[in-house]
């Protein structure tokens, strides 16, 4: 079993296509860094050098990872992280 990630249609010339893809790790740190390895440029996507980019919101098992450590929210076999970007804009 492993970890599956939910991809946004944007960052899909990522994986492929994909909708969602599977990877590994103890923390959503290590799970970005296995992400990576397969689907290269996805974590620079991602991640700054201040951690998750602010206009991504990332979420494991329905939860916000902002309130769980960021990068360093542990993450199992059979968790579910959902990446979704921000949105804003719109017509007046």
């Amino acid at each position: 079993m492993a970890i599956e990630v939910r991809i946004p249609t944007i960052l899909r010339t990522f994986t492929g296509g994909a909708k969602s893809v599977e990877g590994s790790g103890d923390t959503l740190d290590a799970l970005i860094a296995d992400l990576d390895a397969q689907h290269a440029g996805l974590r620079d996507r991602l991640v700054d050098d201040a951690g998750l980019r602010r206009f991504i919101n990332v979420y494991l098992n329905d939860e916000d990872v902002r309130f769980l450590g960021g990068l360093s929210a542990p993450v199992k076999d059979g968790d579910t992280v959902t990446v979704l970007p921000a949105v804003a804009g719109g017509m007046r």
